[in-house]
C-alpha cells in the first residue's frame, strides 16, 4: 500500500464540532497507521465567518486532542510542508486562474443570470413536476450577448460544464459503489460573481494540488464527489504533453503537483443523538471545547470518537490511542448512522479516571481546581500536598474532572460558604447541636490525627448519643465542607488541619443556634 496523503479541512467559523473531531481523527488514525502524512488545510474562505480567533481555536483543539499534523498552518510561524499555503484563503489566487483556464479550455463558461431569474426557473420546474436544477441556459453565449450583460451590470459566476446524460460510479471505502446519473448533477458554480470560489472548486483544487490520495469526509458531502471527479477530469487530462492544472500551478507560482493518483473516497455516517436525528445543540454539548471544559480526558474522547462508525471486534470498547493506531481500518467503519451515547462517554472517562496513577490525576485536576479559584497555577507546595492527599479519595467518585472541584473546594478555601438548605436541614434539626458540641471536644482529643482514629472517635459520639452514623457524621460533614456531599467523611477530615476542623465545628455551633433565613 502506497503511504497516504490525507487531509483534514475545517472550517473556522466557532467551535469544533464533535463531527469534525472524528473525521479529524479517523484521517489522523489512517495516515499514522499506515505512514502516511497528515495534512491540516484550514478552509477559511468564507471572510464573513471566518475569523482568526476561531482559526488559533481550531488549532487548539485538535492539538489538545493529540491530533499533531505533518503539512499545515501554524499561528504565527507561518507553514510546515511543501505544499502551502495551507489556509485556503491564501490560495485564492490559484482558484481563480483555475476558474479561467477552464473557461478558456472550454470546460467551463460564464452565466449572467440574476438570482430572481434563478427563481423564477426554479418555480417554473416545480410547477411542470421537473427536477429543480439549473438548465444550462447561458451555456453557449456570444461575446456580443456578454457584453450586454455587463453593460446591464450583471457580474459573471462561473459554471463547469456537466454531461448531459450517461453516469459516473466510483468505489467509496465506507459505501461500496456509488452512482449518479449525470442528469441529476446541473452545471454548477465553480466561481461566485465576487470571484470567491465554491467548495466543489476549492477543495477539489486543493486536494488535487496537494497530492490528497484519500479524502474522508462526513456524508453530507458525498453529492460534492461526482463534481470534484469531473473537475478532477479537466484539470489533469493530459494537453500537449502537460495537464491543465500543472499549467496554472506554473503560472501563479505555487508548488508543482506530486505524481500522485487521484484521491479515494470514503464518505462517513452522521452522528446522531437519542432521536437519531443528525447531532447538533439541541442535543446538549457538540463541541469539543465544551466536553474539555467539563472535564473530559482527551483520549477517552478519541476512544469514544472512534467507536462512532467504527469497531474493531463485536466486544472490545476500551482503546489506548495506539491501540487505535494499530488497528483503526476505513474497511470496519459502518454505513448507518452512529448514535452518540454520552452516558457511554462518561463511564469511559470514569473507568479511565480510575486507572490512572495519583500523580497524574493531581496534574490534570490542577487547570480545573485553578479555573474555581481554589488553587495556584502552578499549586504551592502545600496546595500540591493537600491536593495529592485527596486525589484518592476522589478517583473512586468521580466521572469527569470538572466533578472534582464542588467536592473539595472547602478544603482549600479559608471560609467555608455553607448551604443553607444544608444548614436547615442538618444544623438546626433534631440534636444536630448535640451532635457538633460532642464531636468538638472528642476531635479535640484524638491521637493520632487519622481517618481511623477519627473514625472511632465520631463512632463514639455516635454510641454515647445513642445516634446512628447518618445522624452523627452528616452535621459533621456540614459543619466542615458547607455542604452535606463530600469525599468520606474520617479520611477528608484526615488531610485536613485539625485547627481548621474545629474552628469550623464552632463555627457551626454558633451557625446552627441561629434563625433560619
Amino acid at each position: 500500500m502506497t503511504a497516504p496523503r490525507v487531509r483534514f479541512a475545517p472550517a473556522p467559523s466557532g467551535t469544533m464540532h464533535v463531527g469534525n473531531a472524528r473525521t479529524a481523527l479517523y484521517n489522523w488514525l489512517h495516515a499514522r497507521g499506515n505512514d502516511g502524512t497528515f495534512v491540516l488545510r484550514v478552509e477559511d474562505t468564507d471572510a464573513e465567518r471566518a475569523t482568526d480567533a476561531a482559526f488559533a481555536a481550531t488549532l487548539e483543539t485538535l492539538r489538545w486532542l493529540g491530533l499533531d499534523w505533518d503539512e499545515g498552518p501554524d499561528e504565527g510561524a507561518g507553514d510546515t510542508g511543501p505544499y502551502g499555503p495551507y489556509r485556503q484563503s491564501a490560495r485564492r489566487p490559484l482558484h481563480e486562474a483555475v476558474a479561467d483556464a477552464l473557461v478558456a479550455g472550454g470546460h467551463a463558461y460564464e452565466a449572467f443570470e440574476t438570482a430572481e431569474e434563478l427563481e423564477a426557473e426554479r418555480e417554473r420546474a416545480q410547477a411542470e413536476g421537473r427536477t429543480p436544477g439549473y438548465q444550462g441556459g447561458h451555456r453557449e453565449l456570444t461575446q456580443e450577448q456578454k457584453q450586454v450583460f455587463r453593460a446591464e451590470g450583471r457580474e459573471p459566476v462561473i459554471r463547469l460544464r456537466t454531461p448531459d446524460s450517461g453516469e459516473v460510479t466510483f468505489h467509496d471505502v465506507v459505501r461500496g459503489p456509488v452512482t449518479f446519473q449525470w442528469k441529476d448533477v446541473p452545471d454548477f458554480v465553480i466561481l461566485r460573481a465576487d470571484r470567491s470560489p465554491t467548495y466543489p472548486l476549492a477543495a477539489g483544487v486543493d486536494d488535487l494540488a496537494m497530492g490528497i490520495t484519500f479524502v474522508a469526509r462526513g456524508e453530507d458531502l458525498l453529492a460534492a464527489t461526482p463534481r470534484q471527479m469531473l473537475l478532477a477530469e479537466a484539470l489533469l487530462a493530459d494537453e500537449g504533453g502537460t495537464s491543465l492544472l500543472a499549467g496554472v500551478l506554473a503560472d501563479t507560482g505555487f508548488p508543482p503537483r506530486p505524481d500522485v493518483p487521484r484521491p479515494t473516497y470514503a464518505h462517513l455516517p452522521l452522528l446522531v443523538g437519542e432521536d437519531r436525528k443528525p447531532l447538533s445543540k439541541r442535543h446538549g454539548s457538540v463541541a469539543v471545547d465544551e466536553f474539555r471544559r467539563q472535564g473530559f480526558l482527551p483520549e477517552v474522547l478519541c476512544n469514544f470518537l472512534a467507536l462512532c462508525g467504527w469497531s474493531y471486534d463485536a466486544t472490545t470498547e476500551r482503546f489506548t490511542v495506539p491501540e487505535l493506531v494499530e488497528r483503526f481500518s476505513f474497511d470496519r467503519v459502518g454505513k448507518n448512522p452512529a448514535f452518540f451515547d454520552t452516558d457511554k462517554l462518561r463511564a469511559l472517562n470514569g473507568d479511565r479516571i480510575k486507572e490512572l496513577d495519583g500523580g497524574e490525576l493531581a496534574d490534570r485536576l490542577v487547570p480545573y481546581l485553578a479555573a474555581e479559584g481554589l488553587i495556584a497555577e502552578p499549586p504551592t507546595r502545600e496546595e500540591r500536598r493537600l491536593l495529592g492527599d485527596l486525589v484518592p479519595l476522589l478517583q473512586e467518585r468521580i466521572q469527569t474532572l470538572a466533578e472534582a472541584a464542588p467536592l473539595i473546594a472547602f478544603c482549600f478555601a479559608d471560609r467555608v460558604e455553607y448551604d443553607e438548605k444544608a444548614v436547615d436541614k442538618h444544623l438546626r434539626k433534631g440534636r444536630a447541636d448535640e451532635v457538633l458540641e460532642a464531636a468538638e471536644r472528642s476531635l479535640a482529643e484524638v491521637e493520632p490525627w487519622d481517618a481511623d482514629t477519627i473514625m472511632a472517635s465520631l463512632d463514639g459520639v455516635a454510641e454515647r448519643l445513642g445516634l446512628g452514623r447518618g445522624k452523627t457524621f452528616q452535621p459533621v460533614r456540614v459543619a466542615v465542607a458547607g455542604t452535606p456531599v463530600s469525599p468520606p467523611l474520617p479520611e477528608t477530615l484526615a488531610v485536613l488541619d485539625r485547627a481548621l476542623v474545629l474552628a469550623r465545628m464552632r463555627e457551626a455551633q454558633r451557625l446552627a443556634a441561629s434563625p433560619a433565613g
